[in-house]
């Protein structure tokens, strides 16, 4: 298989990954769609605006040119709601290629996963998902880390081994609902997570949130059609203690700030925002209580301390379900 890499998406996450393939030795064309910020990458070797102090190996080409990022293995690291205006907007481009959704997130209005809007827009399209517990900045500056690639069909061990690399560990999967909704469930709970440290409820509280939060990632997973073994791997709870513990997660600060009533960090994507009114918006409440607390306080519906309240006075049951 070839090991020409196109990555769309030069945010942090796609940066790093273009750091990790070329430091592995293939070639990889970076895309974003502002020239200027494509031109200061190409002459400073750096992605100073969203990866700062990581240096671009000369074997990574920062381009505006999206013909010239889509071919190849294809690295979708756009967010999940730009997904679809994308792949529609360069459609004859990157049809043929190879396409690896690196985004976590349900799109809003359709409830679909990334690859079900690659095979909405593109339904010839091979897809794969990359996911699982990772901060940029540690693949950046090849730290081990170990996700999941969740592909079908023939020719996955070969997508495998073109991927990964000395630090970057890829473990197969066949269950691409699973892996999908593991990344993007986790990143609601997180948010959640944060308000309850926010709310100075506790480190006692935030383990139980993150528990019951884990039990509802996996029944609406199986509602799905995923197996509920893919929720207990590195898509699933691998991603979800990593996200609900680090003021690294975009999703935890984001959620800190709302328990601690302040503002949010602004100028960067939560996908656990858009996640959560998706989930809330097609599924009953009670299935998903946590989701639906979330996205009720996003939308202020509710408040903080009505928000605690729902979740501290649900009925007493068995711990499983």
């Amino acid at each position: 298989m070839t090991e020409r890499i196109g990555v769309i998406g030069a945010g942090a996450f796609g940066t790093a990954l273009a750091v990790a393939q070329a430091s592995a030795g293939r070639e990889v064309a970076l895309w974003a769609r502002d020239a200027g910020a494509v031109a200061a990458m190409a002459e400073a070797r750096e992605n100073a605006a969203r990866l700062p102090g990581v240096n671009l190996p000369e074997s990574i080409y920062p381009t505006a040119d999206f013909g010239q990022a889509a071919r190849g293995i294809v690295f979708l690291a756009v967010p999940t709601q730009s997904l679809r205006k994308v792949l529609e907007t360069h459609e004859n481009a990157i049809s043929g290629s190879v396409l690896v959704a690196c985004c976590k997130g349900v799109e809003l209005g359709t409830g679909l996963l990334p690859t079900e809007v690659i095979a909405d827009v593109l339904p010839d399209a091979r897809a794969a998902v990359l996911t699982g517990p990772s901060f940029a900045a540690d693949i950046a500056v090849g730290k081990p880390t170990a996700l999941t690639l969740a592909a079908t069909g023939s020719g996955v061990e070969e997508l495998q081994e073109a991927l990964s690399t000395r630090s970057l560990r890829l473990y197969l999967s066949d269950d691409l609902i699973g892996a999908q909704l593991g990344g993007a469930l986790k990143n609601v709970i997180a948010i959640a997570a944060g308000v309850t440290v926010g709310a100075g409820l506790g480190e006692s509280a935030r383990a139980a949130l993150m528990t019951r939060g884990f039990a509802e990632m996996t029944r609406h997973a199986e509602a799905r059609g995923a197996d509920s073994e893919t929720l207990h791997g590195l898509s699933g709870l691998g991603d979800l203690v990593l996200t609900c513990t680090s003021e690294k997660s975009r999703n935890y600060r984001h959620g800190l700030a709302l328990g601690a009533g302040t503002p949010p960090p602004a100028g960067t994507t939560v996908e656990g925002v858009a996640t959560a009114r998706a989930l809330a918006a097609a599924a009953p409440e009670d299935t998903l209580p946590v989701t639906s607390m979330v996205a009720a306080l996003l939308d202020g519906r509710v408040t903080l301390e009505e928000a605690v309240e729902l979740l501290l006075t649900r009925p007493l049951k068995r711990e499983r379900g």
